[in-house]
């Protein structure tokens, strides 16, 4: 006799709840008891996959406080970090005498994945994990909250839009400063034309951290790490413990494309929110670029100063923060902020940045600044998302978007040319494309 998913009705309710043509939520009035105080079965369970030092931060500052979502399992290659957050949601839990289902830690996700009681994912990976793993729990029907960068291959892009659409499954993308009231505020005045018609912007960010690029002697991988399952689609390289660190996963080719999109996909995001109708056709990128010095493990490109045209018109500078500094590239600000977006209208300028605003507009300024605030509802706003309260608040195709722009400032350095991307690939310089291609290793594979 086959068994009775007795979970089933409840996911299937979330996943399917959907929103009309005029924005308004086409939901029964039973999601109600979902609010806080409801019996924990009427809440989104969420399972925690990647807890190392920014999924922990994560988890903390944007979950467990939560009433209206359970966290019930957390996943890491590293049994003393799966573990540990385990024990701290529970303990959590137990100290503000909250009810919830007992937390599971697991190695493997494909475990999680396979369970009917959890309706999401909450993915702080490093980089080259991000969308492979991504594509398997849309797959599970399981809504999907990605840390940023996007990832590191097109195709699965397109892969990932493709199973979510199957599963009807929400999307919510790591750039965190969408929940910020002064961003949402000042992307809110770009769309209403409030500074005219956007002629250019700039965007800027860190290009590295301050760190030396080790040397990998390799060791004995700890028995309680289960590096193959870290490594997972990627080239298999031999094991350090320097390997395995954030800057490692950040500086290393296997892993990532660096902070060109690590960092970038903040600003960038902020850039396509504000203008996504005007940057999604055909655009062009040239520029320069600078990559580690040969010796260590990074290989990454760790300085830039890329220059972007769009067919709308647009023109678009992009810079790591060196070159901006060395191009002077802040003059018009008060403050020379470490990341931002500052877009250029027929009738001022208006600078966003997660830790500041500015504008040529004193009225706007002072507007904005009044409403500056910490990110610290974005946990909420995904449990929104997937009971259907809101629509998505960060969608796959704007980080597709913002992702591409990264992935084409690499392209051109690499390939020294001018490129055009138009329509899912480089158009002029078919070459170029094979760096936007990931080779999946056996058996991590989509």
């Amino acid at each position: 006799m086959k068994k009775i998913n007795r979970n089933l009705s409840r996911r299937n309710f979330l996943r399917n709840t959907s929103v009309g043509a005029t924005g308004v939520i086409l939901v029964p009035t039973i999601l109600k008891s979902c609010a806080p105080g409801a019996a924990p079965s009427d809440k989104i369970n969420i399972a925690h996959i990647g807890v190392g030092s920014q999924g922990q931060s994560e988890l903390k500052r944007y979950f467990v406080p939560l009433e209206t979502s359970n966290s019930v399992a957390t996943c890491d290659p590293f049994k003393q970090r799966r573990e540990a957050s385990a024990q701290y949601i529970e303990q959590q839990y137990k100290e503000r005498s909250y009810t919830a289902p007992k937390v599971k830690s697991y190695l493997h996700f494909e475990e999680i994945l396979e369970r009917d009681d959890i309706d999401a994912v909450h993915v702080t990976t490093p980089d080259h994990w991000h969308v492979p793993l991504a594509i398997h729990a849309a797959r599970a029907g399981k809504h999907i909250m990605l840390a940023k960068p996007l990832g590191l291959s097109y195709d699965n892009f397109k892969i990932l839009e493709k199973e979510m659409a199957a599963k009807n499954v929400h999307f919510h993308y790591g750039t965190q400063q969408r929940a910020q009231g002064h961003i949402r505020a000042g992307v809110d005045m770009i769309k209403e034309g409030v500074i005219g018609e956007i002629e250019k912007i700039e965007v800027w960010c860190p290009g590295k951290n301050d760190v030396p690029s080790p040397v990998c002697n390799e060791e004995p991988v700890p028995n309680d790490f289960d590096y193959d399952k870290w490594t997972g689609p990627a080239p298999l390289n031999s094991y350090c413990p320097d390997r395995v660190t954030n800057n490692s996963s950040w500086f290393q080719y296997d892993y990532s494309i660096g902070f060109l999109g690590g960092w970038g996909a903040h600003p960038l995001d902020v850039m396509i929110w504000g203008l996504k109708d005007k940057l999604s056709g055909k655009y062009t990128c040239e520029g320069t670029g600078k990559f580690w010095e040969p010796g260590g493990m990074y290989d990454n490109i760790m300085s830039w100063n890329l220059k972007y045209e769009y067919d709308s018109g647009i023109q678009m500078t992009f810079m790591s923060n060196d070159e901006a500094a060395k191009n002077n590239f802040w003059h018009y600000r008060k403050k020379a902020d470490g990341n931002g977006t500052t877009f250029y209208g027929s009738k001022g300028w208006l600078s966003l940045s997660r830790g500041s605003v500015e504008s040529s507009i004193p009225e706007i300024e002072s507007k904005l600044m009044a409403l500056h605030s910490n990110p610290d509802s974005f946990g909420q706003m995904f449990v929104d998302v997937v009971k259907g309260k809101i629509t998505e608040t960060n969608p796959l195709d704007e980080a597709i978007l913002s992702d591409t722009v990264s992935h084409m400032g690499e392209m051109a350095i690499r390939t020294g040319a001018k490129i055009t991307w138009e329509e899912g690939k480089v158009v002029d310089n078919v070459e170029a494309n094979k760096w936007y291609v990931r080779e999946l290793r056996e058996p991590y594979t989509v």
